[in-house]
C-alpha cells in the first residue's frame, strides 16, 4: 500500500539524494570541511590565558629590591614590562588602550622593607574589559607570592615566603585599582558587546537576503535591464535598511542606559558616527554575500557563518584579542566587529575621543569603502552581457 512505509522507495530517494550532493562540490565541501575548519581556525585562534599583557612601570625608588620586584612581573609569562612615553602621564597609555595594567613602585619601597615596616606597590588595572581585568587579577597572587620570596631576602628581612594576601610586618603588598569600572561590573563590559553583536549580525542578515530574493523570484532581470547604475543599486538597497538598523542602535543604546544603567562617559555625536560607520560596513558585507550567492537559504547560512562566529569569537567579546595568536591578530583587523567593538566600549566606559579612536575609525571607513567597491564590481559584471 502507497500510504505504508517503503524501504525501497526510501532507499531510491536517499540514492537520488546522495547523486545530487556528490554533483554539488559546494554542499559536500561545506558538510564535511566546514566543521573541521572551523573547529581548526577558532581552536588556534581561542586562548583563555591572557597572555603578554602590556604593563607600564613607573619605579620611583631605583632600588635593587624594586628592580627584583619589578622582575618578578617580567618573569612569569603574564606581563611585559614598558616605560612610560617621554611627556606622557603614567596612565596616558591606558587610556590610549596601548596597555592593559600599570606598576607603580612608590619611593621609600626598599627602606620600608628594611625597616621591617613592609611596602606597597600600586597595580592599576584597565576595568573597562571585566573578564580579561579578572583574568589578570588572578595572576597577582602567585606573582607577589614569588617576588616575596625574591625580594624579601635582598632586604634582610625573613626570607620566608609570605601569603599575597597577608599583613605581615616585612611582606610586600599589592594595592589594585581599576579604572573605568571600579566596580567589574560585568554588565557595563558585556551590554556594548552584546550590542555589537546582535547588530552586526542583524544588519547583515537585513541585506543578505535582499537581492538574493530578487533573484530567486525573477524580478532581478528586470532591474538589471533599466538603466540604474550598479552603485545606485547599491545605495538605494542601503539606505532603507541603514535607517532601520539606526533605530535599532538608538533602541539598543537606550536599553543600555536606562535597562542596565551603563555609564556613558563619551561623546554622543561620535558614537552615533562610529555606529554609522559600523552598520554601513555591516550592511554592504551582506550585500555582498546577497549578489555573490543569490540564494536565500546560502545567504543566509554564509551570513551566519562570517557575522556572528567572527563577532563571537574574534572581536574582543569573549576572548582578548591581544592574546591571539599573531596571525590571528592580524585577521581580526578585517572584521569590522572588531573595530566597533573597542570604539563602543571607549566611548561608554572611557570617554574616547576622535584621537584616542584613530584607527578604528579609519578601519571601519576603509571596510565599508571595499565592502561597497565589492558589491557594485560584482553588479556591474551581472549587467555586462
Amino acid at each position: 500500500m502507497s500510504g505504508l512505509f517503503s524501504l525501497v522507495r526510501a532507499s531510491a530517494m536517499a540514492s537520488k539524494e546522495v547523486r545530487h550532493i556528490l554533483r554539488d562540490p559546494f554542499t559536500l565541501g561545506l558538510a564535511i570541511g566546514l566543521p573541521v575548519l572551523l573547529v581548526v581556525f577558532f581552536g588556534a585562534a581561542i586562548d583563555f590565558n591572557v597572555k603578554d599583557i602590556v604593563t607600564v612601570i613607573h619605579d620611583a625608588d631605583r632600588s635593587r629590591p624594586s628592580r627584583e620586584f619589578a622582575e618578578v612581573f617580567a618573569a612569569s609569562g603574564y606581563f611585559r614590562l614598558e616605560g612610560p612615553r617621554p611627556g606622557d602621564g603614567i596612565l596616558s597609555r591606558l587610556d590610549a588602550e596601548e596597555a592593559g595594567a600599570a606598576l607603580i613602585i612608590p619611593p621609600g619601597f626598599a627602606s620600608g622593607l628594611r625597616s621591617g615596616q613592609g611596602a606597597a606597590a600600586q597595580f592599576v588595572l584597565d576595568g573597562a574589559d571585566n573578564a580579561r581585568a579578572a583574568a589578570i587579577l588572578s595572576y597577582l597572587p602567585g606573582v607577589l607570592a614569588s617576588a616575596n620570596q625574591r625580594v624579601l631576602p635582598l632586604s634582610g628581612a625573613m626570607p620566608e615566603a609570605l601569603s599575597p594576601a597577608s599583613s605581615l610586618e616585612g611582606g610586600l603588598r599589592l594595592k589594585t585599582r581599576f579604572l573605568y569600572n571600579h566596580e567589574l561590573n560585568s554588565r557595563w563590559f558585556t551590554i556594548p558587546g552584546l550590542s555589537v553583536m546582535v547588530l552586526g549580525l542583524l544588519a547583515i542578515l537585513l541585506t543578505a537576503l535582499t537581492v538574493a530574493r530578487e533573484w530567486e523570484n525573477g524580478s532581478m532581470e528586470l532591474l538589471l535591464s533599466t538603466p540604474v547604475t550598479p552603485l545606485e543599486i547599491i545605495a538605494g538597497k542601503l539606505a532603507p535598511y541603514l535607517a532601520l538598523s539606526a533605530a535599532a542602535m538608538a533602541l539598543l543604546y537606550l536599553t543600555a542606559r536606562l535597562g542596565f544603567s551603563v555609564p556613558f562617559r563619551g561623546s554622543h555625536l561620535l558614537f552615533a558616527g562610529v555606529s554609522l560607520m559600523f552598520l554601513l560596513a555591516s550592511l554592504s558585507q551582506g550585500l555582498l554575500i546577497s549578489v555573490a550567492t543569490r540564494q536565500q537559504q546560502l545567504a543566509m547560512q554564509l551570513s551566519m557563518m562570517t557575522g556572528l562566529l567572527p563577532s563571537l569569537l574574534l572581536s574582543g567579546f569573549i576572548f582578548p584579542v591581544e592574546s591571539m595568536p599573531v596571525f590571528f591578530r592580524c585577521f581580526t583587523m578585517l572584521l569590522p566587529p572588531r573595530w566597533f567593538m573597542t570604539a563602543c566600549r571607549g566611548i561608554f566606559l572611557k570617554g574616547a575621543g576622535p584621537v584616542e579612536l584613530a584607527v578604528p575609525l579609519l578601519a571601519l571607513g576603509l571596510l565599508s569603502a571595499l565592502l561597497i567597491a565589492a558589491a557594485a564590481n560584482r553588479f556591474k559584471r551581472d549587467l555586462e552581457p
